[in-house]
C-alpha cells in the first residue's frame, strides 16, 4: 500500500554546456553536449525508484529511440513498466536544455511529444494503481486536463497528493482542495500569488496565503537557501545541507526532490524528516551533470 503514482512525461534531454546562456538573436560557442533522459514526471519517478520507493510512472513515448531509452532506464532504476503506455503514431518528446558552467543555471525548451495526448481516459485506465497507492505526484508538463483529473481521482480514491507546480500555469482556485503538498519553488510561488518573494518574511506570508486556498501543506523550495514548509499546524524554515563537493549543474534539483519526498511520506516519516530526506536527494543532484543522471541510488544516499 506504500506504493507511489506518478503521472508526467518523458522526454530526452539534450544538454548543451557553455559559458553562459545565449540571449535572443545570440550565437555561442559552447564546450560540450550531452543526450540523457529528462522530463519532470519521469525524473521524479527515477528519484523516487532509486530512494527505494515502488515506483508506477504514468506515461505516454513512441516506439522509437527515445522511448527506448526511456524504457532501458526505468528497468535498470526499478520503476513499474505496466503503466507505460507505447504509442507507434507518436513521438517519443524531447527537451533542449542550455546550461550556464559558470553558475550551474538552465533555460529549458519542451516538446512533450506522445506524452502531450495523455487523456482522461488515461487516468481511467489506472484506477486499481491508484487505489493500490498512498501517494500521486504530479507536474503540470502534462495535459492541464488529465493532470488536473489525476488529482481529483488520486483524492477520491484517498491518495495523498503531491502537486509540483511546474512549470508555472494559471489553475483555477478550486483545484487547490485536491492538493495536499503543493511544491513550488520561489519564482513558481510568486507566479501564483502574482508577487515576488524576497525575504523571509514574503515566503511567510506566501506559505499562509496557500493555506488559505485550500492546501494542506505547502512546501516552497528555494534553491541554495533550503525551503520553507508550512499548514495549519507548524511551519519551518530549513536549510540546505552542506555538500562534499561543488554544485555543478541545478538541473533536475526539483525532480529529485519531489520523488525523494514522495517516498519519504510513503514511509510515513514526519513532515521535517521528509523534507530533510527530499533535500539531501536533491542536493547530492546537484553535484554531478544531468537531470536523470544525477538523481543517486539508494546506496549513494545512504553513504552520503
Amino acid at each position: 500500500m506504500n506504493q507511489i503514482s506518478i503521472l508526467g512525461i518523458f522526454v530526452a534531454d539534450i544538454c548543451f554546456f557553455s559559458n553562459s546562456i545565449p540571449i535572443r538573436g545570440q550565437t555561442i560557442l559552447g564546450t560540450n553536449h550531452i543526450l540523457g533522459p529528462g522530463g519532470k514526471g519521469s525524473n521524479q519517478a527515477i528519484a523516487a525508484a532509486r530512494s527505494g520507493g515502488k515506483v508506477n510512472l504514468i506515461t505516454k513515448i513512441g516506439k522509437d529511440t527515445y522511448g527506448d531509452m526511456a524504457l532501458s532506464l526505468y528497468k535498470e532504476s526499478g520503476v513499474n513498466l505496466d503503466s507505460i503506455i507505447i504509442d507507434s503514431n507518436l513521438s517519443t518528446g524531447v527537451a533542449g536544455i542550455f546550461i550556464d558552467q559558470t553558475t550551474g543555471d538552465n533555460a529549458i525548451n519542451v516538446i512533450p511529444g506522445a506524452a502531450g495526448k495523455l487523456v482522461p481516459e488515461d487516468i481511467d485506465n489506472q484506477l486499481e494503481n491508484l487505489r493500490n497507492s498512498k501517494i500521486f505526484l504530479t507536474q503540470l508538463e502534462t495535459p492541464i486536463e488529465t493532470t488536473l483529473y489525476g488529482l481529483k481521482k488520486a483524492k477520491e480514491l484517498g491518495c495523498i497528493t503531491i502537486l509540483n507546480p511546474a512549470p508555472a500555469t494559471e489553475l483555477h482556485e478550486d483545484v487547490f482542495k485536491n492538493i495536499d503538498f503543493f511544491t513550488p519553488n520561489e519564482i513558481e510561488a510568486g507566479f501564483y500569488l502574482d508577487t515576488t518573494l524576497e525575504s523571509n518574511s514574503d515566503i511567510e506570508a506566501a506559505g499562509k496565503e496557500f493555506l488559505n486556498k485550500g492546501v494542506k501543506n505547502i512546501i516552497i523550495t528555494l534553491g541554495s537557501k533550503g525551503s520553507y514548509f508550512a499548514n495549519k499546524d507548524e511551519s519551518f524554515f530549513l536549510e540546505a545541507l552542506k555538500l562534499k563537493s561543488e554544485v555543478i549543474d541545478t538541473t533536475g534539483a526539483g525532480d529529485a526532490f519531489n520523488g525523494a519526498l514522495s517516498v519519504a511520506l510513503a514511509n510515513n516519516l514526519s513532515y521535517k524528516n521528509s523534507i530533510l530526506f527530499a533535500t539531501k536527494v536533491s542536493g547530492i543532484s546537484t553535484t554531478k551533470q544531468g537531470a536523470a543522471n544525477s538523481i543517486p541510488t539508494k546506496k549513494e544516499i545512504d553513504n552520503y
